[in-house]
């Protein structure tokens, strides 16, 4: 039981949050779920229902997370469309969790990057698309490198909202509580994206923020992007995963408490 002693917060996405949480306490980790994060769906619909109703027009289909995955095929669904609207489509899909999740709904994948980051959906795209025309459903606020370099190679991107992330308000006061208790202080705080890392210091505040990470309290990063936001915002990187995924993080935060 590598992690016990370990209290780890888990700020993903309530429903979510299971699989990291569950594998976390198998480990021996005493696990607080508190979201930094809420999924819901676009202010408008109006661009991804036109477009659904174009995608006779496509050659591929990026998709860059989960919930992208669960966004975009509730709304196929209600538009009265299936998979076989979307047969002729190559499709990407940035990590394993996000292939399963296309895989899961009848549908082949054809290009997973090596790293699961734009840039490298970019490079295993840099053959593929010059001349084609590209659908890229994801949140409402993401990085805008996958669509800016591809159209640099020659490709039409569209870029539709599948969904949104806010900032849920009923963890603010949750977590200040346990922020502001030596003993349910957490040891490790877990980061899955740069939303969950800017969620967080604007619920705890930036001062709580950087007195945790000075009082003991280890950030844990999926990756180099949700690192950098990390670092941009003045904290501190004190595990970052090899890979980029679940389970990458989760050994990451074994290794750091073996060490």
């Amino acid at each position: 039981m590598p992690l016990t002693g370990q209290r780890v917060l888990v700020g993903r996405a309530r429903h979510q949050a299971g699989k990291l949480s569950s594998e976390l306490r198998q480990l021996g980790a005493q696990v607080l779920e508190i979201p930094f994060i809420e999924i819901r769906p676009p202010r408008s619909f109006g661009l991804m229902d036109r477009t659904i109703e174009n995608l006779a027009s496509y050659q591929w289909l990026i998709l860059t997370s989960v919930n992208g995955v669960d966004a975009f095929w509730d709304r196929l669904r209600k538009q009265g469309r299936n998979k076989r609207h979307l047969l002729h489509l190559r499709i990407a899909a940035i990590g394993p969790a996000t292939k399963k999740a296309i895989e899961q709904r009848g549908l082949a994948v054809h290009v997973v990057p090596e790293e699961y980051i734009a840039e490298s959906v970019v490079e295993s795209l840099r053959a593929e698309v010059r001349g084609k025309r590209v659908l890229l459903a994801r949140a409402r606020v993401a990085r805008d490198v996958i669509p800016t370099d591809l159209r640099q190679l020659g490709a039409q991107v569209d870029v539709v909202e599948a969904y949104e992330t806010v900032v849920p308000a009923a963890s603010r006061s949750k977590l200040r509580a346990i922020f502001g208790s030596p003993s349910r202080r957490p040891t490790v705080v877990t980061f899955t994206s740069s939303s969950t890392v800017r969620n967080f210091v604007q619920l705890v505040g930036e001062k709580t923020a950087l007195a945790a990470s000075r009082q003991g309290t280890r950030f844990a990063s999926i990756g180099p992007v949700t690192s950098s936001t990390l670092r941009e915002l003045g904290l501190p990187v004190d595990v970052e995963a090899s890979a980029y995924t679940i389970p990458g993080l989760i050994a990451a935060i074994v290794a750091s408490s073996s060490g």
